[in-house]
């Protein structure tokens, strides 16, 4: 049997990285000179590296290691299904015992009428699904101008075609010819950065409008849905304001156009709740599911569909799936995934230990030089950086510039904190207790005193004018 292990130094393996390995969202020659940290083990929060530093994740891998890493139960699941039926497709009028039993445990805690699953690989996967099913639905509907979906801009919610083209990511955009046609992108609801003189309360009001003003200027008969993150994951951990999401609520029930939820960072637990929705009292037509629903262990995503839509697709034959969709070894590990979670009570864990904790040690950071804004739901929260809080001034700097800086130095501390632009974000395993909390906040306060005084050292604590 070939065992993958940590034979060679260090060196040696970022070596043949460098020589071999494309990685996703990098430059790689910078990589190269500077060398990848190699992950080698993981248990609980914790991350062991090449070098045998043992690090925090403060990340939860990408938003997605929502039990933990380690847990026997789910190599054990694995295994066995491995051995009993390690794949079988579920095209050609077949199907097997993991994905109806996943897609059945799904519809139990899905909220309202969400009771149909159409699975894939991942987030970007089910997106995809997502731009097919919504037109397809119009489609069958007689209404086939039905096309445009909106979506916010510095919204994330996926990299491939289609659904890199449904964020708003302008870097994404600049490369390989996105967005596709029919994608419309309105305002996002960050008060901090854009909201000027307005009041929160004003700033949610008006960027929801933003819809309304879209669907009327299209016109009501070629929007097909709107798409939004419960919370704004990799744009930055962007929370709207209370009036955002009852606003745009409003809007979408007016108009005859279906509501996506992605919940590919905010599902099973994230926020609180199983899901953003709930916590957001939000009621989609379908949720965008990834990440979580497996914790990481198996790449598997999906669509969790209403009664209304998925009887319309289900009239004709939707011309649409994947290989994997529904695989079932990702199927069975997302079961006992799902039941860990249940049975452990993780998601009251966060509700009612971990985030309140995580909370005051976040507003705790406030009263340092650099941080202006702590914004929190669950376990997903970022810190606004500025050199002037009074204002909630950007930095004169290159966007993103400090907050790399304060990125490296987590790094440097044996803490994974990433950083988008100017903002840093915090995302840990929702099994995270107070006294990791505690180790968590120690090393960031140390990041941000390092960051603060290479930023200083460097001439870079200066307002944009």
């Amino acid at each position: 049997m070939v065992q993958i292990t940590n034979h060679m130094p260090t060196a040696e393996l970022q070596a043949l990285d460098s020589a071999h390995h494309m990685h996703p969202f990098t430059h790689a020659e910078g990589l190269a000179a500077k060398g990848p940290r190699v992950i080698t083990r993981a248990s609980g929060v914790w991350l062991t590296d090449s070098e045998g530093n043992r690090i925090i994740d403060g990340m939860a891998g990408l938003w997605c290691v929502n039990i933990g890493y380690g847990r026997e139960e789910l190599a054990e699941v694995a295994a066995r299904q491995i051995r009993e039926l390690p794949y079988y497709n579920t095209f050609f009028q077949t199907t097997h015992v993991p994905v109806i039993a996943l897609a059945a445990k799904l519809a139990e805690l899905a909220p309202g009428d969400l009771n149909h699953v159409f699975f894939a690989g991942s987030g970007s996967e089910a997106n995809d699904t997502n731009i097919r099913m919504v037109r397809t639905y119009w489609d069958v509907k007689g209404k086939p101008g039905k096309k445009i979906i909106i979506s916010r801009k510095n919204a994330y919610h996926g990299s491939s075609v289609g659904s890199g083209s449904l964020g708003g990511m302008s870097g994404m955009h600049a490369q390989g010819g996105m967005p596709i046609p029919d994608i419309y992108h309105i305002n996002q609801p960050n008060w901090w950065s854009e909201g000027g003189d307005m009041t929160p309360e004003e700033f949610g009001i008006a960027r929801a409008r933003e819809l309304e003003e879209a669907i009327l200027h299209f016109g009501e008969d070629r929007i097909a849905a709107f798409i939004a993150e419960p919370v704004q994951g990799a744009g930055g951990v962007i929370v709207a304001p209370d009036t955002y999401w009852p606003e745009i609520q409003r809007i979408c029930d007016k108009y005859e156009i279906l509501l996506i939820a992605d919940e590919v960072i905010c599902g099973f637990g994230r926020t609180g709740n199983w899901f953003g929705s709930q916590t957001l009292n939000i009621r989609p037509h379908i949720m965008t599911i990834a990440k979580g629903l497996s914790s990481g262990y198996q790449p598997i995503g999906g669509s969790i569909v209403c009664d209304e839509v998925a009887s319309v697709i289900g009239s004709v034959e939707f011309n649409h799936g994947y290989t994997y969709s529904g695989h079932p070894v990702a199927a069975a590990v997302a079961l006992e995934n799902l039941r860990i979670l249940e049975e452990e009570n993780v998601i009251r864990h966060v509700r009612e230990v971990a985030s309140p904790y995580l909370r005051r040690k976040m507003e705790d950071l406030t009263d340092h030089p650099m941080v202006g804004e702590a914004k929190l739901v669950g376990l997903m929260g970022s810190l606004a950086l500025t050199p002037d809080k009074d204002s909630r001034a950007k930095f004169a700097s290159e966007p993103g510039t400090v907050g790399y800086i304060c990125r490296e130095r987590c790094f440097a501390n044996n803490l994974v904190m990433r950083h988008v632009g100017d903002r840093m974000i915090i995302s840990p395993p929702l099994v995270i207790k107070p006294e990791e909390i505690d180790i968590m906040f120690d090393r960031a306060r140390k990041a941000l005193d390092e960051g603060y005084a290479k930023v200083k050292a460097e001439g870079l604590w200066k307002a944009a004018s």
